[in-house]
């Protein structure tokens, strides 16, 4: 189940690298889980204070427009190191090679961190800004339920992963189909230059 943790922390970690980093101190601090060395270091106080003001501030800044562009540029590197680091620090001794653990933390954390940066302009082009806050909201809200899962309940939260990667997948594709639609010019008009 740890391996399983791990995978499912790194998604939530392309989203906002701080959330499911702050949610694995703070089970490692309260032994709900334990992480072998040197990531065990992830409970003390001190890394918990670092991740919580790293997270205030990825929280502002995701909600701002403009900002929120400047942000995902940053944490392109950011999140998916996050995520290799989530995945390699609950791989278990000897259950998963830990290069593999790191790699699968770092594709799926910087795929669902490419989607993410890829869909804010749109959103904000298409709110003329409005829309940051409340799609920064829903972000940290799925990454923290996300966390959760993955700590609470290591399969479920998998599964809430492969069925939203899923779904993501289904919808990017149904509205590639449409966008050529919706801009071809209705018959008989005359074709524009």
């Amino acid at each position: 189940m740890d391996v399983l943790t791990g995978i499912t922390l790194a998604a939530p970690a392309g989203v906002n690298a701080y959330i499911p980093l702050l949610a694995l101190a703070a089970a490692q601090r309260v032994g709900w889980v334990q992480l072998r060395e040197p990531f065990d270091l992830m409970g003390t106080w001190w890394a918990i204070m670092l991740i919580t003001v790293l997270l205030i501030i990825e929280i502002f800044a995701d909600k701002i427009p403009a900002v929120d562009h400047v942000n995902d540029a940053i944490q392109t590197f950011v999140r998916p190191a996050a995520g290799g680091f989530l995945a390699l620090s609950t791989a278990g001794e000897g259950r998963i090679e830990p290069w593999v653990a790191l790699a699968a933390g770092v594709l799926l954390a910087g795929g669902v961190h490419a989607v993410k940066a890829s869909a804010r302009p749109v959103i904000n082009a298409a709110t003329g800004g409005a829309g940051a806050p409340v799609a920064s909201t829903v972000e940290d809200a799925g990454a923290a339920g996300v966390s959760a899962l993955a700590i609470a309940a290591p399969l479920l939260g998998f599964i809430t992963v492969i069925v939203t990667i899923v779904a993501a997948i289904w919808g990017i594709r149904r509205w590639r189909r449409r966008r050529p639609a919706m801009a071809a010019p209705p018959e008989g008009a005359p074709p524009s230059v």
